[in-house]
């Protein structure tokens, strides 16, 4: 898969809702759900796409939440959205983060290189910044599918 293609791909998901970010449960791959909408006058029903960064080697979250800000959302009731909705802090129960800016392909790096070499085919490295996190992804290859509604990653068979 080339950068264009992938960058492509990943702009399809500015400014929707990542609803769900992680390794899936045979923990190889790392997936990152997301609740796309659009105008209601399009006529485009809302649905969830998963987004599956196959052969994840290596997965980053970083908070992008200012210290400042995590100070006064340490309160259990903001991981509720009903009961922290009027309180100060950062309501962390709205259970989505804005995909804004949104997701960029890195350039080619010695680590994307070395781990190329060490397996035998392509690795990319993609950022993806939310109003609350940052990943960081390396991986060999992208597959968008649509999930069902009540979509569970984590349970297992």
């Amino acid at each position: 898969m080339d950068a264009a293609t992938l960058q492509q791909m990943l702009d399809e998901i500015f400014d929707q809702a990542l609803v769900h970010h992680g390794y899936t449960n045979y923990m190889r791959d790392y997936e990152v759900i997301v609740y796309a909408t659009a105008d209601p006058r399009t006529g485009v029903e809302p649905a969830y796409e998963r987004y599956l960064f196959r052969y994840c080697v290596d997965a980053r979250c970083e908070t992008s939440v200012p210290a400042e800000t995590w100070r006064v959302s340490l309160d259990d009731r903001l991981i509720d959205h009903a009961t922290g909705v009027d309180l100060e802090g950062y309501v962390w129960g709205v259970k989505w983060h804005s995909l804004c800016p949104g997701a960029k392909v890195l350039p080619e790096s010695e680590l994307t290189r070395r781990w190329a070499r060490a397996v035998g085919v392509e690795f990319h490295e993609v950022r993806i910044e939310t109003n609350a996190h940052h990943l960081t992804l390396l991986f060999s290859d992208l597959q968008v599918s649509g999930v069902p509604m009540g979509y569970a990653p984590f349970v297992t068979d």
